[in-house]
């Protein structure tokens, strides 16, 4: 009787998702992905689910998957790709900077690396 107790228990424990998830992501913030996969409860019978969490955390972060979720039907979707145009520049478009809620005149500072560019938001207090 004890184990359907616990087998009872165990299917009444949901995954985490969305903001839930991500804070708790932070607190593990020391451990492996299969251990933090565990620990924010994403397990079938004694297998850890990786791919549902992974995926789960892409949710959390605002990143779908399907493509056509989301789509209206209006101006391009974003593919999170850019391109060199001819002057020079890289244009990040307003997909992006609305996803991270960015306002008219928020700064950046930028790191250029081997083969990469880092884009860190400036806040108030630096």
């Amino acid at each position: 009787m004890a184990k359907k107790t616990a087998a009872a228990k165990k299917k009444d424990i949901q995954p985490l998702v969305g903001k839930e998830l991500l804070k708790k992501l932070k607190d593990l913030s020391h451990l492996s992905k299969r251990e933090k996969a565990k620990e924010c409860g994403y397990v079938v019978g004694k297998q850890v689910n990786l791919s549902g969490f992974m995926n789960a955390i892409l949710e959390a972060k605002g990143i779908s998957l399907d493509g056509d979720a989301n789509n209206d039907g209006r101006g391009r979707e974003a593919t999170y790709r850019v391109k060199v145009h001819q002057n020079g520049q890289v244009v990040i478009g307003s997909t992006y900077t609305e996803k991270m809620g960015l306002q008219t005149g928020d700064e950046f500072e930028i790191k250029v690396g081997y083969k990469h560019i880092h884009l860190n938001q400036l806040t108030e207090d630096k």
